[in-house]
């Protein structure tokens, strides 16, 4: 690992296109989720000028029957909460307005090929139910930040969601809902220690794109950006680069169309750790992109709280269809203070978690819950735990994993 060096990550604000749809479909699945807990949805949305389209597959009680129809009223309650979710960013213009947009619907029912892989017990025997998808998944963790989560990311979605408080407090009312951050910081031995640049575009009204309007949002955000970054980052060295296009009246799905999952390094680390490809928003627990990328976090995440490493990667992998992980990878970067076999042995150990199946996961994170639209903008992972919400960010494993370990 170098010890010196300079990485950047960005993020995007809950008024990008491609958050946009995250939102949306994450909001499908928690409508869904809060009729039937074991709802199974996979739910795609795609946004451009006035419209949006949901498509994917679902299944569940007091939603759609076997035959493939839907329950009285649940189409209204879908169209109803695609336009709460637009409503809710902020978009009332033009060309995206969640009054006037056109809406159109093309879920349909799970197919039985996949249910039949999945579903505990539903060839007739008494197998645990299986994983939902195939894939590799990573969960990562660093003491950069009282979050554990990578700095650079961590900084840059604070400031964008800093600017939306604003926004729709009215404490900023040139901004508008889609914006992007970028925070570039200096390391020196491991640890972040200056930022070198920031790049922040945001949606405005009309006319801050020049004379003192542009000088009162540049302002503004410059502000932002060091209530943000800790003391001492910012000096005159930093380089900054707000609205470098120039003007940004036209944004959000009118000025580029959204979709579901193109975020996928925004959700998680920033680019700071490995990922395995597979996007989070649209789809119910039991498709383990999802929930199994929350219980390697989860993991992770209580290691470095617990003071067993600085820096922890942890990898798992599924087949469709199977219950138990194919493998459990942990690496600690060298920063470890026991072997990283060692730990992956102290998880295998560790009773509480009932094992790393999918319906094990979802029984100790209590993932069946409608907990997931918050997670859809500003980041996944790094967020405070409040109620039912975020469940992956608890520390409460971090004594069992230095229990198992002695």
């Amino acid at each position: 690992m170098r010890a010196n060096y300079i990485f950047t990550s960005e993020s995007v604000s809950e008024g990008h296109p491609d958050k946009v749809s995250d939102q949306i479909s994450d909001a499908i699945v928690d409508l869904f989720l809060s009729k039937d807990p074991e709802a199974r949805v996979a739910c795609e949305t795609l946004t451009t000028t006035q419209r949006v389209i949901l498509a994917g597959e679902i299944r569940g009680q007091g939603i759609m029957d076997t035959d493939g129809n839907w329950a009285p009223g649940i189409e209204d309650e879908i169209e109803r909460t695609v336009r709460e979710v637009v409503r809710d960013i902020g978009y009332a213009q033009d060309g995206f307005h969640w009054e006037t947009l056109t809406f159109d619907n093309h879920l349909h029912g799970q197919s039985v090929d996949i249910a039949q892989g999945v579903d505990a017990g539903s060839d007739g025997s008494n197998k645990d139910e299986g994983a939902g998808d195939q894939g590799i998944m990573f969960g990562f963790a660093c003491d950069e930040t009282p979050d554990l989560m990578p700095a650079t990311l961590d900084y840059s979605h604070k400031v964008l969601h800093r600017m939306a408080q604003d926004r729709k407090s009215g404490a900023a009312p040139f901004l508008e809902p889609d914006s992007k951050s970028q925070i570039t910081l200096r390391y020196e031995d491991h640890k972040p220690v200056a930022c070198t640049a920031v790049v922040v575009s945001t949606q405005h009204k009309p006319g801050f794109d020049e004379g003192e309007k542009e000088a009162q949002l540049r302002d503004y955000v410059k502000g932002v950006v060091a209530d943000i970054l800790p003391d001492g980052f910012l000096s005159d060295e930093t380089k900054w680069h707000i609205n470098p296009t120039g003007t940004f009246e036209i944004g959000g799905p009118d000025g580029d169309a959204g979709l579901t999952g193109r975020k996928i390094i925004v959700d998680t680390y920033g680019g700071a750790a490995p990922h395995g490809g597979g996007a989070f928003s649209g789809k119910d627990p039991t498709k383990v992109d999802r929930s199994a990328a929350y219980i390697t976090r989860y993991l992770a995440k209580n290691v470095v709280a617990a003071g067993l490493a600085k820096r922890c990667t942890i990898q798992v992998a599924y087949a469709i269809g199977v219950s138990e992980p194919l493998s459990l990878y942990v690496d600690t970067h060298g920063t470890g203070t026991v072997e990283d076999d060692a730990l992956e042995a102290a998880i295998r150990r560790i009773g509480k978690l009932g094992g790393l199946t999918p319906r094990a996961i979802r029984t100790h994170l209590g993932l069946n819950k409608p907990i997931y639209r918050k997670s859809a903008a500003y980041g996944h992972f790094g967020r405070d735990v409040t109620g039912e919400y975020f469940p992956w960010e608890r520390t409460d494993l971090a004594d069992d994993l230095k229990a198992a370990l002695a």
